[in-house]
């Protein structure tokens, strides 16, 4: 199949602004080329850095003005809510330690957002964000990148449509082999603060790779866990976050699961990994190889969906044809241009439908600060069974 879709040029361009990114930032690039991809956004503001001169150094180079650089999110906040041609929405991809308050002083001035994950440390600050965004009808999204995969929504489409049955089992690992080396004793920045609690919060493994096995789960299937019970593991020397985890999971329909998350594997780069099994059939993918869907229905052979093709849905919409690989930041993208058409459609002052908001909310975000403190809390208590509540 030729033709290619992704992108709508009939969009007004959205001003935004982004907090971290910094030089260093690994995620902070990429979300500024992921937001650039389908010409929709246009970055004008920023605190890239808890250093004022970091960020002059970073605005600089990105060619923002400096009246719209700040010392802090507060002072960006009021300031660009108070310009008239202030940004329409912000971009939080500093680590989490500052994520709440970011997101809070943007919601308070009536700025939509759009933030990294995990989306805060405790459960009740995700909950007042949300609360927050509904009583300002704002927008609220939280970056699951891995949701625009386009194999991924196909994944979803299928569980949907009912084709595999009811949902039995599911098998999620995210392994890599990055932090089998003390890194951060070398003051490498990316292991130096995710190995850090007073940056990261109470999980590393779990809170930063965990996390995106329990969305990709919840967003291919549906599930809503239970129950789960986890086994953290702190390996590395003088390390005081998790590095290696196991969660045997209970789901509310009654499936079990079983989630492997690893920082120490070696010989993995980044193995996100999901098999779900049903009454019917199974589904499994890859994101390594992520333009392929594994599809095998009862008593018939095992099909390979190649992302592109004619005999998909609608929902695994592609930028380009069939056999050019797509990616981590065409995955960055189409989340992107679902919130920023979402958001376009929102200020011409237009109905919001659930097809438009399809893009992971703070509801999402919730789940996942639920999922990380259950998990810390169980590996507490020797892996014993916690409910999702607490």
């Amino acid at each position: 199949m030729i033709e290619a879709s992704g992108g709508n040029l009939l969009q007004a361009k959205l001003s935004y602004g982004m907090i971290g990114g910094g030089p260093g930032s690994f995620i902070g690039d990429v979300h500024r080329k992921a937001a650039a991809f389908d010409g929709n956004c246009m970055l004008v503001a920023g605190c890239f850095s808890n250093s004022y001169e970091n960020t002059l150094q970073t605005g600089q180079s990105l060619g923002i003005s400096e009246a719209r650089l700040s010392e802090n999110v507060y002072m960006m906040a009021h300031a660009e809510a108070a310009r008239p041609d202030g940004i329409k929405f912000v971009s939080i991809t500093s680590p989490n330690y500052n994520h709440y308050d970011a997101a809070k002083a943007f919601l308070e001035h009536g700025i939509h957002v759009v933030c990294e994950k995990p989306l805060v440390f405790e459960i009740a600050q995700a909950e007042e964000l949300i609360a927050l965004a509904k009583a300002k009808d704002l927008l609220f999204c939280v970056m699951y990148s891995y949701s625009g995969s386009p194999m991924m929504r196909e994944a979803r489409e299928i569980v949907r449509s009912g084709k595999i049955g009811t949902v039995l089992t599911v098998v999620g690992e995210y392994a890599q082999g990055w932090l089998a080396q003390a890194l951060e004793k070398s003051d490498q920045k990316q292991a130096s603060w995710r190995t850090d609690p007073s940056i990261a919060g109470i999980s590393n493994c779990i809170g930063d790779i965990g996390s995106h096995i329990e969305h990709t789960v919840s967003f291919i299937t549906g599930l809503k866990i239970k129950r789960l019970c986890a086994r953290l593991e702190t390996i590395g020397l003088d390390r005081l976050l998790d590095t290696n985890a196991s969660v045997l999971l209970e789901y509310e329909n009654g499936a079990s699961g079983n989630y492997w998350a690893s920082q120490i594997a070696i010989g993995c780069d980044n193995r996100l990994v999901v098999r779900i099994y049903g009454t019917k059939g199974a589904i499994e993918w890859y994101q390594e190889d992520g333009n392929y869907l594994k599809v095998t229905y009862l008593d018939q052979p095992t099909q390979i969906f190649s992302r592109g093709n004619g005999y998909l849905s609608p929902a695994a919409a592609n930028r380009i044809p069939s056999g050019h690989p797509e990616g981590y930041y065409e995955a960055f993208a189409n989340v992107y241009n679902q919130f920023t058409l979402a958001l376009n459609k929102k200020i011409a002052g237009q109905t919001l439908t659930a097809a438009d908001l399809d893009f992971p909310d703070g509801d999402a975000g919730l789940d996942g600060v639920k999922f990380i403190n259950a998990c810390v809390e169980s590996s507490k208590q020797d892996a014993s069974w916690v409910h999702l509540g607490l």
